[in-house]
């Protein structure tokens, strides 16, 4: 037997009864309704738009010294990320892909972290609970100016992806990425109104960062291998100072910012030969606390115990990416053990509205970015509902204990002849900075680093 739900219309006073679509019956309409007025793009020919020829290094060609794009690819409960070079193979590579994601960012390397971004070549949001009625407020809003007009409209299943690419890809320095989230967020809760989604309630509206993954277009959506995500050209290109005029709140408005040049690797490695043997050669992290993996085996191991209520599910996997970043274990890793607990997390569920999704583990995984380094553990007990005891220190009074620690710090470094562990070394951390951006003003210094301003100005000459 096949259950059909029905709904309920009025027409002069007559009330006629008519079968409500299915959620693959509502993606080929709205998919058919969209090519009535707008041309479906290929997967290729549309990641070549978000990413333009020559944005990107040319695989087995480093002498190029670009950034890359980087997909995940979610296979079961294991999490690889591939690294998209300028040819744009590997969009093909995933076509028909249960789930792949990507955002419209430019990366210098594997792992998809706020500190390794470098261009952001426009915003994507994800509107959810979008119905026929819905698809077309849309648009109407769009074309009478309400909203903002899209570049690219992807249907991705239950909702629909708004990008809205720019004109020229914005620079990703550390000032501006927590401006342009906040700008990202104000632009959600403009585009996402009671005439555009079905999920009208303020705690249902998705706000997500602008380093956000999103199903891409040619792999599957939620509705399986016949249903592919898909993508429709809807206007032009962008500027922020466009977007900036729809924003609700102006003081969200991202606004002052320039196209700084910096050097290029070629001249840092002439100019900054010791900087760019340690942070290029070898690899190293800016300075900061580094931290043993038990602290992250520690708080996977209270998960897996079922010390997570369903309240704080999507919080207990933020704080293990924060972890998994202080702790410096790769993002894979940290995705797939992420991946491993989604039955544990979505077997507790009170009911139908609360699954534990991929969508929220993918979400969660967001935390997995240089800036959430300094999540603190009061911060860690408050969302996560979970007891972080403090670290002993066999009684001590921390004084004590620093001075300890400080005075065997500095024995073991004169009897080695080198520094081993402690405190990143701040005329070396101001160096760096200023390294990597010749331009920039001593306030972007004590903002990105977080060192105070006497010590940035102590050591800027």
């Amino acid at each position: 037997m096949v259950a059909f739900i029905y709904i309920y219309y009025a027409k002069r006073g007559v009330l006629f009864m008519a079968r409500k679509p299915t959620d693959k019956q509502l993606f080929k309409m709205k998919n058919e309704w969209l090519k009535q007025s707008y041309a479906e793009v290929k997967p290729r020919d549309f990641y070549r738009a978000v990413f333009p020829e020559g944005s990107f290094e040319r695989e087995g060609h480093p002498e190029d010294e670009k950034c890359n794009g980087v997909l995940t690819v979610i296979d079961g409960e294991k999490a690889r990320n591939c690294i998209v070079f300028d040819e744009l193979n590997m969009v093909d590579e995933v076509k028909g892909a249960e789930f792949a994601i990507m955002s419209p960012v430019g990366y210098s390397g594997r792992n998809r972290t706020a500190r390794n971004a470098r261009w952001l070549y426009g915003i994507a949001i994800d509107l959810d609970g979008v119905e026929m009625a819905q698809l077309r407020d849309v648009f109407h809003q769009m074309k009478h100016d309400f909203l903002p007009r899209c570049t690219y409209c992807v249907n991705s299943g239950h909702g629909l992806h708004l990008y809205y690419l720019f004109e020229k890809p914005v620079p990703l320095y550390r000032h501006l990425q927590d401006q342009l989230r906040e700008f990202k967020y104000e632009l959600t809760r403009k585009v996402w109104n009671r005439y555009t989604s079905t999920y009208t309630e303020r705690e249902q509206v998705q706000y997500q960062g602008i380093f956000q993954g999103f199903r891409m277009v040619g792999t599957q959506t939620k509705l399986g291998k016949r249903y592919l995500v898909t993508a429709f050209k809807t206007g032009d290109r962008v500027t922020v100072e466009y977007l900036n005029s729809f924003l609700m709140d102006e003081s969200k408005a991202v606004t002052g910012f320039k196209y700084k040049s910096d050097l290029s690797l070629v001249e840092a490695k002439k100019k900054y030969p010791e900087w760019y043997e340690r942070r290029i050669v070898n690899g190293e992290k800016r300075g900061r606390w580094h931290i043993k993996r038990d602290l992250y085996d520690w708080w996977l191991k209270k998960i897996q115990s079922g010390a997570v209520s369903v309240g704080h599910r999507y919080w207990s996997l933020s704080v293990l990416a924060s972890y998994g970043i202080k702790c410096d274990i790769p993002e894979d890793e940290v995705l797939s053990d992420a991946l491993k607990l989604l039955p544990l997390l979505d077997d507790i569920s009170d009911d139908e509205h609360n699954r534990f999704t991929k969508r929220d583990v993918l979400d969660a995984m967001n935390m997995y970015q240089e800036s959430y380094v300094t999540y603190s553990r009061a911060e860690v007990e408050r969302v996560s509902g979970i007891s972080v005891p403090p670290n002993k220190r066999n009684g001590r009074k921390q004084a004590t204990h620093l001075k300890i620690a400080r005075s065997t710090l500095a024995i073991m470094n004169e009897d080695r002849g080198e520094v081993l562990q402690g405190r990143p070394d701040k005329k070396k951390m101001v160096e760096e900075w200023r390294t990597t951006h010749p331009d920039g003003k001593k306030a972007d210094c004590i903002r990105d680093t977080g060192l105070s301003k006497p010590t940035v100005y102590r050591w800027w000459k």
